[in-house]
């Protein structure tokens, strides 16, 4: 119950100091920063280091390259059908593709299931950051009608090798078979600990929810698929490949997340929709606080 009231507390209160303007505008950015760059690769650091690797480990990786390539099939045979163009396809691509397994992921792991299982939540995390900074990339400058720019490798291996959750995460992987880290394991604690509530609080000063009516049929697809859909496809894929316990029931809940934060920024980069893509990102936060509670049901009720 303390888990449900801290992701309460921590949003509303986000909310409430952005209406009431008790902080700079941006000031979810220096909160960002040091989720970034200290909060997230200290998660890395404390958990990867404890996960036992196996075959089914690779699950977590497949499931998150589903919910990619599902939102993509779908967002092709939807955009056809509303004969929309590439702007339109590329911005949808974005809001349906790619999940928020970190800021809303990570803390409601915490609440539903306990901390111990954020090492496989983690998998889910980096597989995620690639794709957006590879496909993501690559799927908004089709889209971008401004700039004309075309798709350099050389741009998305930097993005990629220059984000600290990732390079986070490789170090976890390789430096504690040559360095004993458990005597600051403690600091990784502390920092792992700050994600929850800075990541809620930051998510809510940015929820804004106005002219969702103009955009009604484009929010229920990308809605549709992100929490009902993807998770669907995620648990059909489990049950054919025969994975069970813990690897398949944190893979299915972290599909069911909102979109991820990071698509918005991608897209007004990039000069797409982003207006939409920031109230597709607010109205799944809000519904996810209620569809994940219904997924967490079901994956205990068929995972225990």
């Amino acid at each position: 119950m303390d888990n449900f009231i801290l992701i309460a507390v921590c949003i509303l209160a986000g909310m409430l100091m952005q209406r009431a303007k008790l902080l700079p505008a941006d000031a979810h950015k220096g909160i960002n920063t040091w989720l970034l760059y200290l909060a997230l690769p200290a998660v890395s650091l404390k958990y990867i280091p404890t996960i036992n690797w196996s075959l089914t480990m690779l699950f977590p990786l497949a499931s998150t390259v589903i919910v990619w390539a599902g939102s993509a099939l779908l967002t092709a045979l939807y955009v056809k059908k509303k004969r929309y163009g590439q702007r339109s396809r590329s911005t949808l691509e974005l809001a349906s593709g790619y999940s928020n397994t970190s800021f809303i992921g990570f803390p409601l792991i915490i609440a539903y299931f306990g901390e111990k299982y954020l090492s496989i939540a983690i998998i889910c995390d980096q597989v995620l950051f690639i794709l957006l900074s590879t496909a993501g990339i690559i799927t908004a400058i089709k889209g971008d009608r401004k700039s004309g720019a075309e798709v350099e490798v050389k741009m998305i291996l930097k993005k990629l090798f220059t984000f600290p959750p990732f390079l986070g995460c490789i170090t976890a992987l390789t430096l504690p078979h040559f360095i004993n880290l458990s005597p600051i394991e403690p600091l990784f604690g502390k920092l792992a600990a700050t994600v929850a509530p800075l990541a809620l609080f930051s998510i809510g000063m940015q929820l804004k929810f106005n002219g969702w009516e103009k955009q009604r049929g484009q929010l229920s697809m990308v809605l549709l698929y992100k929490l009902i859909l993807a998770p669907m496809l995620v648990l059909g894929a489990a049950i054919i490949t025969g994975v069970w316990g813990d690897v398949a029931k944190i893979s299915i809940f972290e599909a069911a997340m909102p979109t991820f934060i990071t698509a918005s920024v991608v897209a007004e980069q990039f000069n797409l929709n982003f207006r939409l893509v920031n109230l597709i990102i607010g109205i799944g936060i809000i519904l996810s606080l209620m569809s994940t509670f219904l997924w967490a049901n079901i994956l205990q009720y068929l995972y225990g």
